[in-house]
């Protein structure tokens, strides 16, 4: 497969040093890449305005003037495509990386066989097109790729999908399920939430990147970490 990869990091010598795995991987793994170098946030962001296809992100969390999470945000903003991989010298981060559904962490210094398995899924992710799925409301199809999916709950006989827009269709909960991939985790009776999206998990509730918060039934705080823990 081919994949474009971008590798952004102030400091000269890690940036060469992922460069170096990362090519070695792409060797092993039967791959071929396009890899661009970038040395801070800024600069990446100068050059996705007139490129912004990359398939994968290298992206340093600690750099100068603007640090990596801020700048995941800039990009989750129209790109929920692009498989984030943070690497910080930090154990941190982890949370602020669930806001911008990062697929993984990885700290300094990076071991060879973590960053390969760490990409294997990547590319995996990258290689499969993202499903959408089709609403009938009113007359009108809604079309939501289920990525940009953070929850849906039901009340009656009614789901509602929670995403750029909220859509509320006749169905139960578990035939949206069956819908859904890897990525979504039952939490209750009446909620479905897309693991991806999650900021904070208490035994009390789950609460959402977009401020949403969903109660936690008893017992349900160990499962729902399991799940988030999985994914990782």
């Amino acid at each position: 497969m081919n994949y474009k990869v971008a590798i952004c990091d102030d400091s000269d010598a890690d940036r060469q040093y992922i460069y170096g795995l990362t090519d070695r991987w792409a060797q092993k793994a039967g791959h071929t890449l396009q890899i661009s170098l970038f040395s801070s946030a800024e600069n990446f962001l100068f050059h996705y305005e007139g490129e912004n296809d990359f398939d994968i992100l290298l992206l340093d969390i600690e750099m100068g003037k603007m640090d990596g999470v801020t700048m995941a945000k800039k990009l989750r903003r129209d790109n929920d495509a692009v498989q984030i991989i943070f690497i910080t010298g930090y154990s941190d981060y982890i949370l602020e990386g669930y806001e911008v559904a990062a697929l993984h962490y990885l700290l300094k210094p990076i071991r060879q066989e973590k960053l390969f398995s760490v990409l294997d899924r990547a590319a995996e992710k990258a290689a499969k097109k993202e499903k959408i799925l089709n609403f009938g409301i009113n007359g009108e199809m809604v079309r939501i790729p289920t990525g940009q999916i953070l929850y849906a709950d039901v009340a009656g006989n009614y789901v509602t999908v929670h995403a750029s827009r909220d859509v509320t269709v006749k169905m139960t909960l578990g035939e949206l399920e069956r819908e859904l991939d890897e990525r979504f985790y039952r939490v209750s009776r009446s909620a479905v939430v897309n693991l991806t999206w999650i900021s904070c998990v208490t035994r009390k509730e789950i609460r959402m990147c977009d401020g949403a918060s969903i109660p936690l039934p008893r017992g349900a705080y160990e499962g729902v970490n399991r799940a988030i823990i999985g994914m990782g």
